[in-house]
């Protein structure tokens, strides 16, 4: 009979996440621009040398840190009329749920100044949002579809949770829902959108 014994995590794995969450805490608060390895390696009480042998580039290490998997729901197997509600519901999921992490906070953040983060937040698009949105609708008019939603997105996001405008921030999830589902489900269908 075998015994399951769990695996003490070894020293360089436990430096690996040391240095891993240190830059996902500085890309969040100040993008990747305003992070550096020296950064990085000061917050996790480390030699910056370390990190680049961990890592071997800041693009390596922000790559890994801003991993993002936003698990879409396949909105081909829902009621076609929740698909709004469906795709909201997930977005405050990954924004503001407790599995939530600082991956789209440090892409976003950081986007806007870095094409390195800019590219990536553009790989999100064609791999995990396009494909979710070209199962409903016109497939010939997925990528506009898809574009829409992430700009209606990509703003609510932008204005909640990296500027913070107050008015934003006060809306519960029941109102963010009322009113913006309505809009996704018009651009994942493409109702009134041509």
């Amino acid at each position: 009979m075998s015994t399951n014994h769990s695996k003490k995590p070894s020293k360089s794995d436990r430096t690996r996440g040391q240095i891993l969450d240190a830059a996902r805490d500085l890309f969040a608060e100040h993008g990747y621009d305003g992070a550096s390895i020296r950064d990085v390696g000061t917050r996790a009480s480390i030699d910056p040398a370390m990190v680049i042998r961990y890592f071997r580039s800041k693009d390596e290490l922000f790559a890994r840190a801003a991993l993002v998997d936003l698990q879409l729901p396949a909105l081909r197997v829902i009621d076609p009329a929740t698909v709004g509600e469906t795709l909201i519901r997930r977005f405050l999921e990954v924004w503001e749920g407790p599995a939530s992490g600082p991956g789209m906070a440090i892409l976003l953040r950081s986007a806007a100044s870095n094409e390195f983060a800019a590219e990536k937040m553009r790989e999100i698009f064609a791999n995990q949002v396009r494909p979710v949105v070209a199962a409903v609708g016109d497939l010939a008019d997925a990528g506009r579809r898809a574009g829409l939603i992430s700009s209606q997105l990509l703003g609510l996001a932008m204005c909640r949770y990296v500027l913070r405008l107050p008015a934003v921030v006060a809306l519960s999830h029941d109102e963010i829902i009322r009113n913006v589902g309505p809009a996704l489900q018009r651009y994942a269908t493409g109702e009134d959108t041509a």
